[in-house]
């Protein structure tokens, strides 16, 4: 009878040592799976974090070109400042060289001392008329083509002052401005000489 309580007992502690290691083992594949769960789950949550940081780039990027465009279409171009220097030239040019109206002018002048000029009257008086009137009108239209092109080189000239601050006028344009300032300014100071008769005066008739 001693041997066989001994049996069982042995027999009992042995299944209860198999019933620990089976649980042992369960509670091993239990923290095994929620160590891969967990793993899984950190993975997930990085790439997503991943996701979301490329989404919120992406985004940030289409904000700031948006942002941009706008900038760069109200940024001038400086087209109107060069056109403008252009023309100063131009009219510069045309007050020393003479334009077609200058030319009209002139002529009609001329006609229309021969219409108001009688036959009986005298020579110095018919040159003038006829002659020195066309010429000083020639004059006087290129004064005022000599006068618009300093005018608009100056205002070409002086537009960066009243502009955006820091944004430098480009090279050419102030060139091509001075130039008209400088052709305005000397073809203003030959028409003014020759409409006081200063330079190339009418001949003397006596």
């Amino acid at each position: 009878m001693p041997g066989m309580a001994t049996k069982t007992e042995q027999g009992a502690k042995a299944g209860t040592e198999a019933q620990g290691d089976e649980t042992a083992v369960e509670a091993a594949g239990t923290e095994e799976e929620a160590a891969q769960a967990e793993a899984r789950a950190d993975g997930t949550g990085q790439a997503d974090a991943v996701e979301d940081d490329a989404v919120e780039g992406e985004t940030a990027e289409e904000e700031t070109a948006e942002e941009q465009e706008p900038a760069q279409e109200k940024v001038p171009s400086g087209v109107g400042q060069g056109a403008g220097a252009v023309v100063s030239a131009a009219l510069g040019f045309v007050s020393l060289s003479g334009g077609w109206i200058g030319t009209v002018a002139g002529a009609r002048q001329q006609l229309v001392g021969q219409l108001h000029t009688s036959s009986t009257a005298t020579v110095a008086k018919q040159i003038k008329a006829v002659y020195g009137d066309a010429w000083h009108s020639t004059a006087l239209w290129a004064g005022l083509f000599a006068l618009a092109a300093l005018l608009t080189g100056v205002v070409v000239l002086a537009r960066p002052a009243f502009g955006t601050p820091g944004r430098p006028q480009a090279p050419w344009i102030k060139s091509v401005a001075w130039a008209g300032v400088s052709l305005g300014v000397i073809g203003l100071l030959l028409a003014v000489l020759k409409y006081s008769d200063a330079l190339l005066a009418l001949p003397s008739t006596s």
